[in-house]
């Protein structure tokens, strides 16, 4: 019984962690193929520029949901990371003049930098109040965004420029931009798979269903749930800074409180918990935005009525319910 008290129980232990079974490997082998082969092929039926906005928020989505849904942790203020990283990359890329990918990395790190202030901040509470505390923090980087002077204020950062990639592929070309944006998303996505799925991963779950439990069989819940917050916020970060190269803008709407809540929206929407909802949900949230802008202030009517459409008649998201009814 000491034994079992002084050293924390391996993740493989955990009811949480079951192998993947054969048929499963190959289940995801082939979605991603499936993933992989749609991104080659869509730019040739769907307009490029729409399909960057898609992915730049499927990885948002991603991101987020890597937090929500595997770690149980609901952020109001991921906003903060998507815009702030935005702002960093564009002012990098159009006043230092950095290349494309290091304005990107650039991003990156500065949202990692405010995941661990944020984050340390805002573990030291549970439920609503973590949710509370994430929110708080986001409306001061949005005030800070709207005051401080390389963000612009509320005429935020334009003509970025988007340069060269490695400084040998000409971003101005839509096409190689688009692979630049694909590429970014599926190395976000292969990572965000391999995390779900290790042992730190195995571990989250298990902190999710229970984190009392969790605690009392050793596990440092507090460093789990920073380390996943860290790596939210820098794969959001990572989005926002894409975001900003491709539309060559970084605003105040990325750092708003309804870009969080978009975010929540697409996760929700597609399937909270499952890997590949929330590109679901970012294919659907901003296809209705790009295609319903035509009823003009009955926008916002139009997507309540479908998003609670959607909650009735699939709770568990797109995929979940697809997911639920495949294993049945």
């Amino acid at each position: 019984m000491s034994d079992v008290v002084q050293s924390p129980a391996s993740p493989s232990s955990l009811p949480d962690s079951r192998a993947k079974t054969p048929k499963a490997i190959r289940l995801y082998l082939g979605v991603l193929l499936g993933i992989a082969a749609a991104l080659v092929a869509l730019p040739f039926a769907v307009y490029p520029i729409f399909l960057m906005k898609v992915l730049c928020f499927a990885l948002f989505a991603l991101a987020f949901n890597l937090l929500l849904g595997f770690g149980g942790l609901l952020s109001f203020g991921h906003a903060a990371f998507f815009g702030g990283a935005a702002y960093v990359s564009a002012h990098a890329a159009k006043v230092w003049g950095l290349n494309p990918e290091a304005a990107i990395a650039c991003g990156a790190l500065a949202s990692m930098g405010l995941g661990v202030i944020i984050g340390w901040l805002a573990i030291r509470r549970q439920g609503i109040y973590f949710a509370m505390i994430t929110l708080a923090l986001a409306q001061l980087v949005y005030f800070a965004c709207l005051q401080a002077k390389f963000t612009g204020g509320e005429d935020g950062v334009q003509g970025v420029p988007r340069g060269h990639l490695f400084g040998l592929f000409n971003l101005a070309d839509d096409r190689v931009l688009y692979a630049m944006v694909a590429a970014i998303f599926m190395a976000g996505l292969l990572a965000i798979l391999r995390v779900i799925h290790s042992p730190f991963g195995q571990a989250l779950k298990a902190i999710r269903e229970n984190e009392a439990r969790a605690t009392s069989l050793g596990f440092r819940v507090e460093r789990y749930k920073l380390a996943v917050f860290i790596l939210s916020a820098t794969l959001a970060g990572t989005a926002g800074a894409t975001k900003a190269v491709v539309f060559q803008l970084a605003s105040l709407t990325d750092v708003h409180w309804a870009t969080s809540g978009a975010v929540i929206l697409m996760t929700l929407v597609g399937g909270m918990g499952t890997l590949f909802g929330p590109i679901v949900g970012a294919f659907v949230v901003v296809g209705m935005e790009s295609y319903l802008a035509p009823f003009g202030a009955w926008l916002t009517i139009v997507e309540g009525l479908i998003f609670v459409t959607c909650v009735i008649l699939f709770p568990n998201g797109f995929v979940g319910a697809l997911a639920k009814k495949t294993a049945r």
